[in-house]
């Protein structure tokens, strides 16, 4: 199989390395020559600076969008229409400008399209999702986020300023860029959001031009309430769920991974530790071998491209949201 991939950032060398872990080396790379990072570990391979020639002259069997967020469609489309299976990071876009573009294209070509949250592929996530399920808890009342990071310590090779998180013109911003719990709170819950308000703004020291720092109220269907949490400023970095339900509690943070149970008729907390010797790039791994297996026709997307229009949904009603000072209803 060959693998295209556009974006030469951190995470896209992430996805590069991962392939060649797993023995995909068939590899061609699109570039713009503006990352950051040293070109050492891409000597040796096909380079392309013009996609459409990558596509026609190079056919890749799939396609990997690690660009910067508001570049993703200039990409994304023409290799739907050419058919390729995409791994599409996220969220899918800097607004819902041309999302129904793509998703023609995808219908037309009956193109596969992974979007790349991947705390779905972490360990904690998984058990959760299952207890939750199993009806560990009882019935979801209520669900909490806590995400907040220092945007200067992500990326310490690089001048933070000049990152695309922080910088409006592509498609930067702590709700768009830390979407990750807007993916999976409802995935968790497996509840759609029926509603949801939002305040977000430039709130810290920091140099950016883009929101720093949110707070977002969700009502699930079937009435279960969340709230979250998101910032650039936190230091120490957290990042935390906490899952209310009529028969227990659950917890997880990423400081330790572990999954920690309350159950009222026990009255005692069960702890799920990480697998041993588990860390970061494994959920990002497991990401891969997923969509390599998309790519071969013997797995159908975990995270689907409708799951990616659902969060840039929520994403942008939160904007919406904060500057009229108003709750965003969606319809079933």
């Amino acid at each position: 199989m060959k693998f295209l991939i556009a974006g030469l950032g951190s995470v896209g060398r992430r996805h590069m390395r991962n392939l060649i872990a797993l023995g995909e080396t068939d590899i061609v790379l699109y570039r713009t020559l503006k990352a950051t990072l040293p070109d050492d570990e891409l000597a040796g391979y096909s380079v392309e600076t013009d996609f459409a020639v990558a596509l026609k002259k190079h056919k890749p069997d799939a396609v990997i969008v690690s660009n910067p967020t508001s570049l993703h469609l200039d990409v994304a489309i023409p290799a739907a229409e050419a058919g390729c299976a995409i791994l599409l990071e996220k969220p899918i876009s800097h607004s819902m400008e041309r999302v129904d573009v793509l998703q023609s294209a995808v219908q037309k070509s009956g193109s596969k399209v992974l979007v790349a949250f991947q705390f779905r592929f972490h360990p904690g996530m998984v058990k959760t999702r299952e207890l939750i399920e199993n009806g560990e808890i009882g019935r979801v009342v209520s669900a909490h986020v806590h995400f907040g990071e220092y945007l200067p310590a992500w990326h310490p090779w690089e001048d933070y300023r000049k990152g695309y998180a922080a910088r409006a013109d592509m498609g930067g911003g702590v709700v768009a860029t830390q979407c990750h719990s807007l993916d999976y709170l409802p995935w968790l819950v497996g509840r759609r959001v029926e509603s949801l308000w939002g305040f977000a703004g430039k709130l810290s020291d920091l140099e950016v031009d883009v929101d720093d720092t949110a707070k977002i109220g969700l009502r699930f269907e079937g009435g279960a309430l969340g709230s979250l949490h998101l910032d650039y400023n936190q230091q120490p970095p957290e990042h935390e769920f906490r899952i209310i339900g009529t028969k227990g509690t659950i917890k997880w943070n990423l400081a330790d991974g572990a999954v920690r149970i309350y159950r009222t008729d026990k009255k005692d907390w069960d702890v799920f530790p990480l697998p041993e010797g588990w860390e970061r790039n494994m959920m990002f791994m497991e990401q891969t071998r997923h969509f390599v297996d998309v790519v071969s026709g013997t797995s159908e997307p975990a995270c689907t491209l409708e799951d990616g229009v659902q969060v840039q949904q929520l994403v942008d009603a939160v904007h919406r949201s904060s500057t009229a000072h108003s709750m965003i209803e969606f319809n079933a």
